[in-house]
């Protein structure tokens, strides 16, 4: 089974990290940051411009640099797709 992966910013350092996908909706996305033992669940709201998501995690800010509506239309096209094969 394949995950769904993101690339957030760590603002702190400008480090960009691979996330796992827990869920992604338009009003928020979590994330899983890390493996086993030792990841840590984030969520993801939208800024109040709506043109990135932030959270918080261990005391520092990730950013992933995409807008709401762009994640509105990711999803869509998501579902389309899954439509279309009949599934």
């Amino acid at each position: 089974m394949s995950t769904a992966k993101i690339k957030v910013r760590v603002t702190e350092s400008d480090q960009i990290m691979s996330v796992e996908v827990i869920e992604k909706r338009p009003e928020r996305i979590k994330v899983l940051l890390g493996e086993g033992d030792h990841s840590v669940r984030c969520e993801l709201l939208p800024t109040p411009n709506g043109r990135a998501y932030a959270g918080t995690v261990m005391g520092r800010e990730i950013v992933y640099e995409r807008s709401r509506q762009e994640v509105q239309d990711d999803l869509a096209k998501f579902a389309a797709t899954f439509r279309q094969h009949g599934r």
